[in-house]
């Protein structure tokens, strides 16, 4: 009696230990399939985002030449190119200029795409086709957009300045006065930035619920009203995140600047990013180290933002 008892306390065990392997397989089937599909990412942000600032940084922090940056064996200098960097002459301005160019870029892009955006969220005749219009100027490669802003501001031959004749305006150096220089790159950045705001704020404002829209003007509330206090508030995530990216974006423009301006002229549309290109690229004789320090002081920049963007998303999705 005793041995055919203990046979089906056995096989009942046995039983109640099988659904606990096969779940304890699955999940690690699952887990090799989810780390099989990140392998990919991970490796192409390791070869293509990890390796190049760490190679970024470390350059920086030695005194590379031609010789040692070819050969290796540069010397370590700690913070020496840092020093460098600050103490030039050239840190003020470019870093006011950044600051101006980023500054005035993100306001008037924003600006101007949420107007756009705004106009084209109401249904007439011929919206999809100036939608599409204005998607040109972010489909161009920048080479092309750069080079035509470039032909349309020239002194001498440039539509701009014709059509300033026709009121009367002598002509404007756009490119070659230093008080006009870091004005006409702006201007061409601002162009190339509008339609990705357009894009981003259009759909934002397709998202909003038309019913709210219309509570408000049920209670009596305005076009402006219902503008400020209901489709505005809503856009803020949308808002944060077109204008986080279009910092990250403005921060590193340099084939703008570099092809209208070159930066110049005498370092009035210099910015960090033309700064650093011309300090490791520009010359016969580079400084590899002070060129990624300038690199560096934009991707703090840019990391600091994003940490405080991260930190505020988190507060608003917290209970």
């Amino acid at each position: 009696m005793v041995r055919t008892s203990q046979r089906p306390v056995r096989q009942a065990a046995g039983e109640d230990r099988a659904p606990a392997v096969l779940a304890r397989e699955r999940r690690r089937s699952d887990q090799l399939a989810a780390w099989g599909f990140l392998a990919p990412v991970t490796v192409y942000l390791a070869v293509f985002y990890a390796y190049p600032l760490y190679r970024n940084l470390d350059l920086s922090l030695r005194d590379y030449g031609v010789a040692s940056f070819v050969h290796g064996g540069a010397p370590f200098t700690g913070v020496k190119n840092y020093q460098t960097v600050v103490h030039d002459p050239t840190f003020g301005p470019a870093l006011v200029h950044t600051v101006v160019f980023t500054g005035v870029s993100l306001a008037a892009q924003y600006s101007i795409g949420l107007a756009l955006a705004v106009f084209f969220s109401r249904n007439f005749r011929l919206s999809v086709t100036l939608r599409a219009l204005f998607l040109v100027p972010w489909l161009l490669p920048l080479i092309v957009s750069a080079s035509t802003w470039s032909w349309m501001l020239n002194t001498e031959s440039g539509v701009v300045n014709a059509g300033l004749h026709w009121f009367g305006v002598g002509p404007v150096d756009w490119l070659t006065s230093p008080a006009w220089s870091l004005a006409s790159v702006t201007i061409a950045n601002i162009w190339i930035g509008v339609p990705f705001n357009l894009v981003v704020l259009y759909s934002g404002l397709q998202a909003i619920p038309a019913s709210l829209h219309e509570a408000a003007a049920l209670d009596g509330a305005g076009s402006w009203q219902r503008f400020w206090r209901v489709t505005f508030p809503l856009l803020r995530p949308v808002s944060a995140v077109t204008l986080l990216l279009g910092l990250v974006y403005t921060l590193k423009v340099f084939d703008i600047i570099w092809i209208m301006t070159r930066g110049g002229p005498a370092d009035s549309s210099t910015t960090f990013a033309t700064w650093s290109y011309r300090l490791g690229f520009g010359t016969l004789l580079p400084s590899f180290g002070p060129g990624a320090a300038v690199g560096n002081l934009l991707v703090v920049v840019a990391l600091i933002f994003g940490l405080v963007y991260v930190r505020t998303q988190r507060r608003r999705l917290s209970p």
